[in-house]
């Protein structure tokens, strides 16, 4: 039961009354009602500014409109007290029936309350994480993974189908040099002194299994031979090696992609889709054979003028036009991008989402330019495919973490030789404070993770704040059949309890936050912007939190009213639609929902 909608759908229908009456002129757009918060909430509990945005077209007084709509609404169902203010705002009051009957809806429906609330699902490809596979994930990456992983929860949680997509960068010269990695500690394995890793080769004792492995499989054989006649098998193996590693480190995030596309495989067994995708610019004329200007900060002395395959991306609004193709015929990395989006688009999305990190930031440009040169709309692409369509591409930019502890910066231990990896953020604190805080903050804003405090238990520790409601929620349960064993606390029972008996403030504003869940899915679902759900589970646990507190001060406010079965059936109803309404929003943000804590 979305509140919002039931309301939205009173104030419409009155105003087609209205409209039919005679009172209000024919023609008139009502897909604009809303029904908002009011900013005082002693001014009622829903209001709509319908009536201003109805008098230009209307060639009415707001006032005027807005008492119009008031009589009509007078005596409605549900409505208890209606009033206007100000230039033409309707402040409507509903029963208290009404709210209780929510508490009702949102056990019925249990983890499918405020799902398929997106006015009309899609299917979305989310790209994320995307890592090279020339090592374990980095702290870097960690943002990036939980953001885009939370991201695809809840676009599939508002009701759009979502494809979780990782991309393979597997057919660059860092896969050579990871090859060559691997066949350097391939040689220690079997002996030999390496000494320090020369410059240029991936550090980091993680290669070491590979060389294990490869010493498995190949024995000596690969020892002497020139780099052209090892180079392939061991890439093949050390990649994917290093995809296992990338998956089990992502799994200790609880973090499963649906599809993994290589980039070699874009030319590999006959097929060419990145010339295939080059072929669809050159027919609109945005490709063409020249010359790029020498980078700002290139030296005079090593620049080299060739001719090169270029796209037209001036036309879209970049800086300079893009090289596709070399001098030699090899491929440019930004013409594998633009035969990925091609793939993805011939594979049936029409709305693709990237995540990328800060440092990624100046590659977007030419990535939405070369999308639009496709449907000549930014960020639009028209007739990829033969049966046409219309694609939309939206970028997602996460910025960088900081790690502290009690405020300091903090220096972990560099498993991987050069970095600190996703696996030790998580050993260090566990999932679900790593998770939780990595999207307590919008994607675009800089993070400080602070270990101390992501563990703490007190108030200022959002993930516990918010799992400790659920637990909490779980015992009063448990404690409520200690003092009334045969009590019935099954969904479908507590789902028909009366609960007329709830009366009081903070009882009715948890009711009043519980409203709200459907709107925000459907809001952070609209925007991409996850961070919303971290942002209302906080603040639902503090109105719960508020009302046990409550309890503490005023007896008879408690749970458990030894003296009254009844009163202590209407209060777990509350109690247990609050859980629901928590563990679903952590399942979306990918959070546990503990029994205990």
């Amino acid at each position: 039961m979305n509140v919002f909608q039931h309301v939205e759908k009173l104030i419409t229908t009155a105003l087609a009354a209205l409209i039919k009456d005679g009172k209000l002129p024919d023609g008139l757009d009502l897909s604009k009602v809303s029904a908002e918060l009011p900013k005082d909430p002693t001014h009622g509990d829903f209001a709509t500014s319908i009536a201003l945005a109805l008098a230009k077209p209307a060639a009415m007084k707001p006032r005027d409109i807005a008492e119009l709509l008031k009589s009509k609404l007078e005596g409605t169902q549900d409505v208890a007290k209606l009033d206007v203010a100000g230039p033409g705002f309707v402040n409507i009051t509903m029963q208290p029936s009404f709210w209780h009957g929510l508490i009702g809806a949102i056990i019925k429906d249990g983890a499918g309350y405020g799902a398929r609330s997106a006015s009309k699902p899609e299917t979305i490809n989310v790209e994320y994480v995307s890592a090279n596979p020339t090592g374990p994930m980095h702290v870097g990456h960690c943002r990036g993974a939980v953001f885009g992983d939370a991201l695809a929860n809840l676009l599939a949680f508002a009701g759009n189908t979502v494809t979780r997509e990782y991309y393979i960068n597997d057919a660059g010269g860092q896969v050579d040099v990871l090859a060559r990695s691997a066949h350097l500690r391939y040689r220690e394995v079997l002996g030999e002194a390496i000494g320090d890793i020369p410059e240029g080769l991936y550090p980091g004792d993680y290669l070491v299994p590979v060389g294990k492995s490869l010493v498995a499989k190949f024995g000596k054989e690969l020892l002497g031979k020139p780099e052209a006649e090892w180079l392939a098998d061991v890439r093949a193996i050390a990649i994917d090696a290093m995809m296992d590693m990338i998956r089990d480190d992502l799994a200790a995030l609880n973090i499963k992609h649906d599809v993994f596309v290589s980039e070699a495989s874009l030319t590999r067994g006959g097929t060419d889709k990145v010339k295939a995708a080059i072929d669809a610019l050159e027919k609109k004329g945005l490709i063409y054979k020249g010359y790029l200007a020498k980078p700002k900060d290139h030296k005079d002395d090593d620049w080299e003028e060739r001719e090169q395959t270029l796209f037209k991306s001036t036309q879209f609004g970049d800086d300079d036009d893009r090289a596709l193709q070399k001098s030699d015929g090899s491929y440019t990395y930004f013409a594998g991008d633009i035969a990925y989006h091609y793939d993805k688009v011939s594979r049936g999305y029409r709305q693709l989402i990237n995540v990328f990190g800060a440092d990624h930031i100046g590659y977007i440009t030419r990535l939405t330019c070369a999308v639009a040169a496709f449907g000549g709309g930014k960020a639009n692409i028209k007739n990829w495919c033969t049966e046409g369509g219309t694609t939309d591409i939206d970028v997602k930019v996460v910025q960088l973490v900081k790690l502290y502890k009690n405020g300091e910066p903090f220096k972990m231990s560099k498993r991987a030789g050069t970095f600190v990896t996703l696996r030790d953020v998580v050993d260090e604190v566990g999932r679900d404070p790593v998770r939780f805080m990595m999207l307590y903050r919008k994607e675009l804003e800089p993070l400080d993770f602070d270990f101390a405090k992501v563990t703490e238990q007190s108030k200022d520790n959002p993930v516990f704040y918010v799992q400790y409601a659920h637990a909490r929620a779980v015992s009063a349960a448990t404690k409520a059949l200690e003092v009334f064993p045969n009590l019935n606390l099954k969904p479908e029972s507590l789902a028909e309890v009366d609960l007329k008996a709830l009366t009081d403030e903070a009882e009715l504003a948890l009711i009043h936050k519980l409203a709200e869940f459907p709107r925000m899915i459907n809001g952070a679902a609209g925007v991409r912007e996850p961070h919303r759900v971290a942002f209302y589970l906080y603040d639902l646990a503090s109105v719960f939190h508020g009302l046990y507190a409550r309890g503490n001060d005023l007896p008879h406010l408690r749970f458990i009213r030894t003296n009254d079965r009844d009163l202590t059936l209407a209060r777990l109803a509350l109690v247990h639609a609050t859980k629901v309404v928590i563990s679903s929003g952590l399942t979306v943000l990918g959070v546990e929902a503990p029994n205990t804590m």
